[in-house]
């Protein structure tokens, strides 16, 4: 008797994952077999006993089904996070980066925006990238973020990358423990909103002598400057666009905003900007996706 109990829970549990599988076809993400397996697992625990009856069995079966697909969403979620922003390879943590030139010289340029998300141009921005299927790297300032958790989401729903830009973009002189705390909050609430954790750090202003750098390396976060400024704070549209081409190069990282203030400048000139690159025989990737560039070609070299 206790064999057949066993017998219908096992049976349960494959109704459970077949149902599963045919609701999650309808998500955007593939499930793979991995991620299928590991959900199964999760909810395959050892039972108190084996002579369970079959109207218990069959119960469990209801709650695992919506249990397994609960647990399915949120593996494909931390998927979907570490191909987005991948882990930082070991030679770039703890270290302050302008530009990732890649040995094979390959034209390769990754668009950054600061300080957002902010209402209108984050949108505008995003709209842009995707018709011109881009991914960038946005740089968010924490308050900014709590402000409008929906924009911060969407930039990681679009697939962009995603780093720290401090919590309310303080140039003054910080203790470890103010740092900390400007740090710590954004990577927080990023991980909250987004799946995502963090280990890439832009300090505002480009300050790297006022303890968040500093904080950044103890903590391994690689800090993210930049070898093409767009001034876009400052300057039109026209005298942007110009400053970006004329100082992009091979692994370089461009600087813009999405946030602070009116940047319709940075969004009206965007899709000039993108084209003359391309003109140039540039490629867009992120700034994970630069750093694993050269991963590869450091793990080739040792081969």
């Amino acid at each position: 008797m206790a064999n057949h109990h066993l017998f219908v829970w096992q049976r349960s549990i494959s109704i459970v994952a077949a149902a599963a599988l045919g609701f999650m076809a309808g998500f955007s993400l593939t499930v793979d077999k991995s991620i299928s397996q590991r959900a199964v697992n999760t909810i395959t625990s050892p039972l108190g006993g084996q002579n369970q009856n079959t109207s218990n069995s069959q119960s469990f079966a209801v709650q695992s089904n919506e249990q397994f697909k609960k647990v399915v969403a949120k593996l494909m979620e931390e998927e979907k996070a570490k191909r987005i922003n991948p882990p930082v390879p070991a030679q770039f943590k703890g270290k302050t980066i302008n530009d990732i030139p890649l040995n094979s010289g390959e034209k390769v340029i990754a668009l950054t925006f600061d300080d957002g998300p902010w209402p209108k141009t984050t949108n505008e921005i995003l709209y842009i990238l995707n018709k011109n299927n881009i991914k960038a790297t946005f740089f968010f300032i924490g308050r900014n973020a709590q402000t409008f958790p929906h924009l911060t989401k969407l930039v990681v729903e679009h697939g962009h990358a995603v780093g720290n830009h401090s919590w309310s973009h303080p140039y003054h002189q910080h203790s470890p423990a103010a740092a900390a705390q400007q740090i710590d909050r954004t990577t927080e609430l990023i991980y909250k909103l987004t799946g995502i954790k963090t280990t890439m750090f832009r300090p505002p202003g480009g300050y790297l002598t006022n303890g968040l750098v500093s904080y950044a390396h103890s903590k391994k976060y690689v800090n993210v400057m930049w070898s093409a400024d767009s001034r876009d704070y400052a300057v039109s549209s026209s005298t942007l666009l110009r400053n970006v081409i004329n100082q992009s190069s091979p692994g370089g990282i461009v600087l813009m905003h999405d946030g602070g203030g009116d940047r319709m400048g940075t969004v009206h000139a965007l899709p000039e900007m993108i084209n003359q690159l391309r003109k140039q025989g540039y490629k867009f990737v992120t700034v994970p996706e630069l750093m694993e560039m050269r991963e590869k070609e450091l793990q080739a070299n040792k081969g």
